[in-house]
């Protein structure tokens, strides 16, 4: 069987004021839909955060919409799972209907963990879909777990074994999961998925699949082994990503459940770089710095302050989002580099920076459990409302 590995759409996306819609929709369109085509794949694996936001805009749930309507057309099934970004609960709507036009969805983390089971030349494969699963979307599940004390590791080999549990011996095996497996290299744009505490996962909980799809850190990657697989990010979602490639994973597993993994890139219309240099290089220079609608930032190496800089470049570079002065050296250079690493640090540093800033002492660990605990709360509320 051969199928098609993605994940993080993060439909309904903005960046840096921008709404990506439009260019997730001709990405989607012009470059994905023909790939799944031309690989003749016979499902699409779509390992979460589908939307950016539980509750996202119209429009990026009218393009999913399509493109699953399309994917039906085609005859090529379709199996997603929720992510930390997405709605548990609206993802599993209509589910059990959507199973009929060969569409697999999987929002919210159920006891039974029935696999999705296809048919190859071969035979069947099974396909365990895990959801985010957070100790509490765990214990919620398996209620005989609340009165043990979980994290994300043991949380996930609760789970991990249930799903195991019910595949036939013998039977080829796939997993998705949305997840951070340890070892991973991270980008600026995920979103952390722990408060206080490691949320990382060890890759061997999945070793006993064929195939492990996963979602969640943007950047494509293996996860401790060949056939425990990132697929990275639809499109480019930060700055630190400007020199990553995007794509999907063509994924083809033969009768002896061997499975073989291609990366196979997508380019969208418009790209997310980096520059750097002097305003006057990037001004005269065209040779060097070529005019771009690329979406762009600009690292100034100039030590003074130019006036209307901003707009001076967007004459160059229509979708300039981003301009930083790394060299410059003037009074509040020290308050804007504590801004920046404000803007790096979890919900949950943050308190407990205040906290230690209004009294004088640290956070002991049963309070940082507590605001941890407090915070996972918002969080899953966040994603339902």
């Amino acid at each position: 069987m051969r199928f098609i590995h993605t994940a993080d759409w993060h439909l309904g996306r903005y960046f840096h004021g921008m709404h990506l819609t439009e260019e997730q929709a001709d990405l989607i369109e012009h470059q994905l839909m023909p790939l799944i085509e031309e690989e003749r794949a016979e499902a699409v694996v779509i390992a979460g955060d589908i939307y950016d936001r539980g509750v996202p805009p119209v429009e990026a749930v009218k393009l999913f919409d399509e493109f699953l309507a399309k994917m039906k057309e085609r005859r090529v099934k379709v199996l997603f799972i929720a992510g930390n970004h997405d709605s548990e609960g609206r993802l599993d709507f209509a589910s059990r209907l959507m199973q009929e036009a060969g569409i697999f969805a999987r929002g919210r983390l159920h006891r039974s963990l029935t696999p999705v089971i296809l048919a190859d030349d071969y035979g069947p494969l099974a396909f365990q879909l895990y959801p985010y699963m957070d100790p509490q979307s765990v214990r919620a599940a398996f209620p005989e777990e609340a009165e043990t004390s979980l994290d994300f590791e043991t949380a996930h080999e609760v789970a991990v074994a249930a799903g195991l549990a019910t595949i036939p011996k013998g039977m080829r095996s796939v997993a998705v999961a949305h997840a951070f497996l340890a070892g991973g290299v991270a980008s600026e744009s995920e979103r952390p998925l722990a408060v206080g505490g490691s949320s990382c996962v060890r890759p061997a909980l999945f070793r006993p699949f064929c195939y492990t799809a996963l979602g969640h850190l943007h950047n494509p990657q293996r996860a401790g082994d060949d056939t425990i697989r990132y697929s990275g990010s639809l499109m480019k979602y930060s700055f630190d990503e400007a020199e990553q490639r995007k794509g999907v994973l063509s994924v083809e597993i033969d009768g002896q459940g061997q499975a073989i993994a291609t990366f196979l890139p997508l380019v969208p219309r418009r790209d997310v770089r980096r520059i750097r240099g002097t305003f006057a290089e990037i001004r005269d220079n065209r040779e060097r710095y070529p005019s771009s609608d690329d979406y762009m930032e600009v690292e100034l190496l100039d030590t003074g302050i130019i006036l209307d800089v901003f707009n001076k470049l967007k004459v160059i570079y229509p979708n300039l989002m981003h301009i930083r002065y790394p060299g410059l050296q003037r009074e509040g250079t020290m308050r804007q580099q504590q801004g920046q690493k404000l803007l790096k640090m979890t919900e949950g540093d943050l308190f407990a920076q205040y906290y230690e800033d209004m009294m004088g002492e640290a956070l002991a660990a049963e309070q940082r459990e507590l605001v941890s605990s407090c915070l996972q709360e918002i969080y899953q509320e966040e994603r339902e409302r």
